[in-house]
């Protein structure tokens, strides 16, 4: 008799604690909205297409002269950032739901150009500040304890401010490379919700490309040898909700 009441006892406990940890999560999940926030790491590249006569010197269009030796390479290294945001979400089953994601981001992009003459090389950075809103789909794995995987995907647009502008009388050398102020994209990811007692945190890898190009086809010696720019990012995020 002491046995079987040691042993009921010990499977109440037990039962007792797996569903307190199944309401583990603040409740994010068993509300069909709820809301939460966001820091993610970014990074950001280029890709380029290049126009046919790409390294040919570029003509200043005032004293017709080359203002640089012929190009030898365009290239883009990816240049780190991190965003902040917020984050709506809406359950539409069990294992579906629908998030917006609107979020500031500051980081940089840039496209290297190599010439002949290897002085002449120059780093020429596009400084943008964006405020992206994305809208994105989750699709959910059954929970096992505290955690579930999930896969993520959707379109996003982004919006520049506080870009910066060529002055009146710029050197060709010293223009700017600009980018387009506002442009979609496209994003897929995946990641994990952990469930934690009052709250739940998802780490998430996402990948983005932008939709057409995004290159504002300038005349200056850094925007006529290139016929396309596409712009990759990384994100690693971190939401809490």
């Amino acid at each position: 008799m002491i046995k079987s009441r040691l042993f009921i006892t010990i499977l109440l406990l037990a039962c007792s604690n797996l569903l307190r940890a199944q309401a583990w999560g603040g409740g994010a999940d068993q509300n069909d909205l709820s809301f939460g926030f966001s820091f993610s790491y970014v990074s950001n590249s280029f890709k380029i297409i290049k126009q046919p006569n790409w390294q040919t010197p570029f003509v200043d269009p005032e004293t017709g002269e080359n203002v640089s030796t012929p190009l030898n390479s365009i290239s883009s290294k990816s240049k780190p950032g991190f965003a902040v945001g917020f984050l709506t979400r809406y359950r539409l089953t069990e294992h579906l739901e629908a998030r917006i994601t609107p979020s500031l981001v500051f980081a940089d992009r840039a496209v290297t150009y190599g010439y002949v003459d290897a002085t002449q090389d120059v780093d020429k950075p596009v400084q943008t500040t964006t405020v992206d809103f994305p809208l994105q789909l989750k699709l959910k794995s059954d929970r096992l304890g505290n955690a579930r995987a999930y896969l993520i995907g959707g379109l996003k647009y982004s919006g520049a401010i506080g870009s910066k502008k060529d002055q009146p009388n710029t050197a060709p050398t010293e223009r700017l490379l600009r980018n387009v102020r506002g442009y979609p994209s496209y994003e897929a990811g995946f990641g994990f919700d952990i469930y934690f007692e009052y709250f739940k945190l998802s780490p998430e890898i996402k990948l983005t490309n932008s939709i057409g190009n995004i290159l504002v086809a300038d005349n200056t010696p850094f925007a006529t040898p290139i016929s396309k720019l596409s712009l990759h990012t990384f994100t690693f995020s971190l939401f809490f909700e």
